[in-house]
């Protein structure tokens, strides 16, 4: 009897069996499965692609607290136009194991970071400022020794970690961290940020270094209920009992001066007070507590009349404060003209980069959508135009730029339409692609860059933006960043660097109107060619050396020293509409004039004491000559050495200087090792799952192959068996 060949069906289940086993048995990306219990992310493989952000875990340490931090409040007081910020981080170990607790947090990209404190039980602990690598080797040390310790170190200008060893089960340990920034207005209206959660980088598919170690960070994913409320995992982060294992609150005190003719916070529900019409108390709404550190708490006030716009900040040094015994200091603040309304303007060209990755999915790309959709009717029929799209490759609407036509622009809109938000965030090549396009001749190009920001390329980003300015495709950059809590040091230092201005978008509602800001920032600048003189008053290690052309209604900012008797002026004259000259030059029929503000040092009142101007001072000269070493400046040595002399000299916390705290009682047996524990952060509000996806190959990676292989093989053997049944048939 002959024997018949397996049924079909029974033959496709053996072959999906097999195609299941080698899925078991091929190597998940780390992203999906959590990190594992030793150490995550600390780089100390040779695999450094795993430094990249994964999802907890729950449970997976059972003895081990995996939510060590349990709140975190912020106290600012905003005297005038300085802002004093205190930032308290409660640990506690509520687990059986002694731990170390690693928080990865965000800072304002201009705070002063001057000061440290732990407090354990009745020990209070201040801590001191050292040499980066000094810091952590002093920390290492004490952990290793049982003792209780914290580290403060900056990973980016905006981003620190914090580091707490040897918390011992029933542990609760305060650390206090205060900076101070300086608060300017934009069209009469000041912004107080503090920054609630820090993002997921994309790594690249180079993965990260391991200077890179932070951003191997846990995150709280969402569920499907919780993206309909707009929360994040809320079980991820509650007790048995249903409680925030983790707080947020905030509360600042406005003291102004001056009274204060309007005061709005519309990232949070809170309270606003007012002691007296100079003063307001703002307070988060009890309620809203649970979810409020999952994005930036924007204040926003407006001052009666112009006061403050123009104004000069005077301090005298006292031997002993740091730095030179009894140096002096100032702020200038001046105010430009207001924006004149351009008669003609010359054709000008656009290039849109916008990032449509998987961690813009959802309502930062449809915050981007409204926003391109308020922008393109900006542009005039004699304008051009263009657009870059990037993920994980990156694409354009056409070749070269295209007239703005109604029709080029519904393809545009169109083009937009499709797009949902996959793939990594590949910035650096889009930079590449937008720079290489063409532009047509005698044209302005505006560039806007549209991104959430989360990535770890700042520094390549910056450098490719410096090299392209000036050039055949030179032009001023925008960059806008989009979302609740995004990547203010890229937007900014993109901005910076491409000579243009900085927009944030936290909301839907906000786009339409910071669309008509940039269409007004582009069709002409406030102020240019502008200059500063000081007569009299003698001056120097003045902040920034030299000053750009200013596009918003914002004040430009002097930081310096002075010495000898407080008289004279400080005197800054410029072009306001951006003309050629006040009679105009070849013909040019653009409307300008001739703007001069003066201050006088002999009539402002010194301010009490000189640490506050003094730190500003230090922290702004510590940025630009960080831009400088970011840009190759051929004495980088040098001014890295002196980043750290100014960070050691004024107690700053800066890229290459740390604080770091110990308490000099052993606690912990030193011949046993503390469970290291990263705080899981929430998402940030609007971004979904996708954002943490781990390493994201430009080609597959070999267990892809493989599964392709597999899948191959499936289909093959399918086809195979079909053709062998018609056989039979036709036989039979």
């Amino acid at each position: 009897m002959k024997r018949l060949p397996p049924p079909l069906p029974f033959l496709h289940f053996l072959l999906l069996l097999q195609l299941f086993s080698l899925l078991v048995l091929l190597p998940l990306p780390r992203s999906a499965v959590g990190a594992p219990d030793d150490d995550p992310g600390s780089g100390t493989g040779s695999d450094n692609k795993t430094l990249s952000p994964y999802f907890r875990v729950r449970g997976a340490r059972p003895g081990v607290e995996a939510l060590p931090l349990r709140s975190t409040r912020v106290d600012a007081t905003v005297a005038g136009v300085i802002a004093d910020v205190r930032v308290t981080q409660v640990y506690t170990n509520t687990g059986t194991t002694p731990l170390e607790a690693i928080y990865v947090f965000p800072g304002s990209t201009r705070a002063a970071v001057h000061g440290l404190t732990m407090t354990l039980g009745d020990r209070r602990l201040e801590a001191e400022i050292r040499e980066r690598k000094q810091a952590r080797q002093i920390y290492e040390t004490a952990r290793s020794e049982g003792k209780t310790a914290s580290l403060l170190e900056q990973q980016r200008p905006n981003v620190f970690q914090m580091n707490v060893a040897n918390i011992l089960p029933g542990d609760e340990i305060t650390v206090e961290l205060r900076y101070t920034e300086l608060l300017s207005p934009e069209d009469g209206v000041y912004s107080f940020v503090y920054p609630g959660v820090v993002g997921p980088r994309y790594t690249g598919a180079s993965g990260a270094g391991p200077e890179d170690q932070w951003v191997a960070n846990p995150y709280i994913p969402k569920t499907a209920d919780d993206r309909r409320a707009g929360l994040t995992d809320p079980d991820a982060g509650t007790d048995a009992d249903g409680n925030p294992v983790s707080t947020f609150d905030i509360a600042v005190t406005l003291a102004a001066g001056v009274p204060v003719q309007e005061a709005v916070c519309r990232s949070h529900r809170t309270k606003i007070t007012y002691d007296d019409p100079s003063t307001a108390r703002i307070a988060l709404d009890p309620a809203a507590r649970a979810d409020a550190g999952n994005r930036d708490f924007i204040l926003r006030y407006r001052l009666a009349g112009e006061a403050l716009k123009t104004g000069l900040l005077i301090a005298e040094g006292t031997p002993g404060a740091g730095g030179a015994d009894g140096e002096n200091w100032f702020v200038a603040m001046i105010q430009p003209p207001a924006r004149p309304v351009a008669a003609s303007l010359p054709p000008r060209d656009y290039l849109f980069i916008i990032d449509v990755s998987g961690s813009m999915r959802g309502f930062p790309l449809q915050t981007t959508k409204t926003l391109l959709r308020g922008l393109f009717p900006t542009m005039r029929p004699q304008d051009t135009f263009n657009i870059v799209l990037f993920s994980g490759h990156s694409t354009s609407l056409a070749e070269a730029p295209v007239p703005a036509t109604p029709a080029n622009i519904r393809a545009a809109n169109e083009l937009l339409d499709r797009q949902y938000g996959y793939d990594g965030t590949e910035l650096l090549p889009a930079l590449r692609h937008a720079f290489s396009l063409p532009r047509p001749e005698a044209t302005s190009r505006t560039i806007a860059i549209v991104t959430d920001g989360y990535v770890t390329v700042e520094h390549e980003a910056f450098e490719l933006v410096r090299q392209h300015l000036g050039g055949e495709n030179g032009a001023n950059v925008f960059a806008f960043g989009i979302g609740s809590s995004v990547n203010r040091h890229l937007i900014e230092g993109l901005a910076r660097a491409g000579q243009g201005e900085p927009f944030i978008v936290t909301d839907p509602a906000e786009a339409e109107a910071v669309a008509a800001r940039l269409g007004k920032t582009i069709a002409s600048p406030v102020l240019t060619n502008i200059n500063v003189s000081f007569d009299g008053f003698d001056v120097y290690d003045v902040e920034p050396a030299t000053l750009p052309d200013v596009f918003a209604e914002r004040p430009v900012i002097l930081f310096g020293k002075w010495r000898g008797p407080r008289v004279g002026k400080i005197t800054l004259t410029g072009l306001a509409g951006g003309g050629a000259g006040e009679e105009g030059e070849g013909g040019n029929a653009h409307d300008s004039r001739r703007f001069t503000a003066a201050l006088f040092p002999g009539a402002t009142v010194p301010l009490p004491r000189a640490d506050g101007l003094s730190r500003l001072w230090a922290r702004h000269r510590i940025a630009q000559l960080g831009d400088d070493v970011e840009a190759g400046a051929a004495d980088r040595e040098e001014r890295i050495a002196e980043i750290t002399t100014l960070g050691l000299t004024w107690r700053l916390l800066t890229k290459y200087t740390s604080f770091v705290a110990v308490d000099h009682v052993v606690r912990r047996d030193p011949g046993t090792t503390p469970g290291q524990v990263r705080q899981p952060l929430p998402l940030p509000r609007g971004v979904e799952n996708s954002a943490v996806g781990g390493d994201i190959p430009t080609s597959p990676e070999p267990g892809t192959w493989a599964l392709m292989g597999v899948a191959a093989l499936v289909l093959g053997a399918a086809a195979w068996q079909r053709k062998q049944s018609r056989r039979r048939s036709a036989r039979s």
